[in-house]
């Protein structure tokens, strides 16, 4: 129990400087909490803005998965402790969908007057994970038929809006990436089990309401 304890302090420290920290947080998203995970590219240590892959015009330099790739996303502990212990520094990355979390991501500043609007509202969320440029909404897994059904029948969704469904993935805290640390805007509550995460249709009817209300034109980022 004592182990645990520490090991959630330390996730929740949101600490990016590699080495016990990141596998600590890894190891609790993938079996405390059954989220899969993997490690991302580590950015270049010749160019902090660079990524590690052969990609030289990568847009999300050490925020992606390359090798392995996104289908190696494991719980296994082993297999989390051998990554982290070989590439102490690499990011974390989840694989949404399935039984994990899924993600609905936005610009940070527009994010953050929408967050602020759905405060003032009342409205529950649960983990909001942040970059510099864009913040991310965990929410329930969904499928891209009900995806699809749910942009259908709106009569405007901002095309900012990034939906991290199957096959998908987002980076979690306390990563670093050469686009920035990653950390929680909202950070998971305490406790032995999964953070508590809302359905995919409440977070979108939300958030492009708020995005409505405070007329804030979301860029393409």
């Amino acid at each position: 129990m004592r182990e645990i304890l520490g090991r959630r302090r330390r996730l929740l420290s949101q600490r990016s400087d590699g080495g016990p920290d990141l596998i600590s947080a890894a190891l609790t998203f993938a079996t405390e909490w059954q989220w899969p995970v993997l490690p991302g590219v580590a950015p270049d240590p010749e160019g902090r803005a660079r990524c590690g892959c052969p990609d030289p015009e990568c847009t999300v330099p050490g925020a992606h998965p390359f090798d392995p790739g996104l289908l190696a996303a494991t719980t296994d502990a082993r297999m989390v402790r051998w990554w982290w212990a070989n590439r102490p520094a690499a990011p974390i990355v989840l694989a949404t969908g399935g039984t994990a979390p899924c993600a609905v991501s936005l610009p940070a500043l527009p994010a953050a007057r929408a967050l602020s609007v759905l405060d003032r509202q009342g409205m529950r969320l649960g983990p909001v994970v942040a970059s510099p440029t864009r913040w991310a909404i965990l929410v329930k897994p969904y499928s891209m038929e009900q995806l699809g059904e749910l942009l259908y029948a709106k009569d405007f969704v901002p095309g900012s809006l990034r939906f991290h469904g199957e096959g998908g993935y987002i980076t979690l805290p306390p990563s670093e990436t050469g686009l920035g640390e990653i950390r929680w805007e909202r950070a998971p509550l305490p406790g032995s089990a999964a953070p508590w995460v809302p359905d995919v249709e409440a977070v979108v009817d939300a958030v492009v309401e708020a995005l409505t209300r405070t007329g804030v034109s979301a860029p393409e980022l």
